[in-house]
């Protein structure tokens, strides 16, 4: 007897995980709100455009054989470009050849795999929002073009982003946890366009950083030799999004801001008047999932269960790698659908709570300290002795972005090494400390009574 899958969301997360069902043998149906992207002049407002693609959704992609395919459409990322007031400096991801993000249009990839997902035997229903949701059955009532369905399923995917609905209904009644968290600055996306020669106006095999404590821009490359930039600011002050309201004042701000972006998007004050800034949320919730005694059960997946704020580039990767582990966990337990989904939950959630603790961080390091030259050199060590010992010693961002380690663990042991690299470099310059006194002692020497030198 088939099983019937029901999937809440056709975004990156929802479309994944229908394909992974459809290879499982599941009947699977996909209900979304919107239309269909691969109608003429669809784009997801309120969403970022690019997406870096790294090693773990590297590894979802490849085990559904579609990463190969994907290649053409993907620019790959060699490492971050800073744009600082002195010039440019260049920071290599890593020390491998591998060790690269491929950046990607989040609507190039959606397409790919709403695609590969009808090519095996998925219905996608568009234009149909979810009202309500019985965990008892499990069914979720959408209303659609011809009014209100019910759908019912053995397995429920709730794969609606960061404000799910299918998150909300699963806990009425429920003791939930839930934490949502709204960054204070925004953002905006402009594009910096081709040169009127059809060349890149600047280096397209990396992502660009504009760093600052009172704005952050972050560029992706595009395929097309464009890049699309987002730039973060406060929401509030003059300097932030409310400040910023007269072209006058926007070219002000970018002059003295992010003066070399003014010949790199020639109509940057137009572009920026025309955007409205969207918002950035972080959210954790327990439980992900709801079970029913005849062994149905309702799951949450992606930003719905773990939203992230984006300066880790781990969103839609941690959303790839709950659609293989989920997976992984279907597998091994076939015939017990509840003992699947707390498996599942049980592997990821501690890890994606860590995520959402390293994504906050960084956010401090790409605003801030990337302009620290104590915090470059010390990347440099860093690097430096993963040159040394390749295997031992493993950068905290080497292991989040170019090794599927579990969150957790790859904290735990960049905190380790931290601990070991604190440690090695106090004792150098307390070594460094004593010789230096030595040297000026024994240059200086001893003098006798009478004044005269004594060596």
């Amino acid at each position: 007897m088939s099983r019937h899958a029901l999937v809440v969301g056709s975004g990156l997360a929802g479309s994944l995980t229908a394909v992974y069902l459809a290879r499982r043998g599941y009947l699977v149906r996909v209900l979304e709100r919107r239309g269909d992207p691969r109608a003429p002049g669809v784009r997801e407002e309120g969403r970022s455009i690019n997406l870096g693609l790294s090693q773990r959704g590297i590894v979802a992609l490849r085990e559904i054989g579609l990463l190969e395919g994907l290649a053409p459409l993907t620019v790959p990322m060699r490492g971050r470009v800073v744009h600082l007031p002195d010039g440019l400096r260049f920071q290599p991801y890593g020390l491998a050849e591998d060790q690269i993000l491929h950046s990607v249009l989040r609507h190039d990839l959606n397409v790919a795999l709403v695609d590969e997902a009808e090519r095996r035997g998925v219905e996608f229903l568009w234009g149909h929002r979810v009202t309500s949701v019985d965990r008892a059955k499990p069914a979720v009532t959408a209303l659609g073009p011809g009014g209100e369905e019910v759908h019912t399923a053995d397995l429920v995917i709730g794969a609606d982003g960061a404000f799910s609905a299918v998150r909300g209904h699963l806990g009425r009644g429920r003791r939930v946890d839930l934490h949502q968290e709204f960054l204070e600055w925004g953002y905006k996306e402009l594009l910096i366009p081709v040169g009127d020669d059809g060349r890149p106006r600047t280096e397209l095999r990396a992502l660009h950083v504009w760093p600052g404590d009172d704005g952050l821009i972050v560029a992706h490359p595009n395929a097309d030799g464009s890049l699309t930039a987002t730039v973060f600011l406060p929401f509030d002050g003059e300097h932030g999004f409310a400040g910023l309201t007269g072209p006058g004042r926007v070219r002000d701000f970018f002059a003295r801001r992010f003066p070399d972006t003014l010949t790199l998007i020639p109509d940057v004050v137009e572009q920026f008047l025309d955007h409205e800034p969207a918002s950035l949320v972080t959210v954790r919730t327990s439980p992900w999932h709801s079970t029913t005694d005849e062994g149905r059960g309702i799951v949450l997946i992606g930003d719905a269960a773990h939203a992230v704020y984006p300066f880790f580039g781990q969103g839609m990767n941690a959303a790839f790698e709950d659609c293989s582990t989920l997976d992984r966990c279907l597998a091994a337990h076939p015939h017990d659908l509840p003992r699947a989904l707390a498996a599942f939950e049980a592997a990821r959630k501690p890890h994606t709570d860590v995520l959402a603790e390293l994504s906050a961080r960084n956010f401090v390091e790409l605003r801030d300290k990337l302009r620290s030259p104590l915090f470059l050199v010390r990347k440099k060590v860093d690097l430096a002795l993963h040159r040394l010992f390749p295997r031992k010693w493993v950068p905290l961002y080497t292991l989040i972005a170019h090794t599927t380690v579990p969150y957790g663990d790859a904290l735990a042991r960049a905190r380790r090494q931290d601990r070991l690299l604190d440690t090695a470099l106090a004792a150098a310059a307390t070594l460094a400390g004593a010789t230096l006194a030595g040297l000026v002692v024994r240059s200086r020497g001893t003098r006798s009574p009478g004044g005269r030198k004594v060596t």
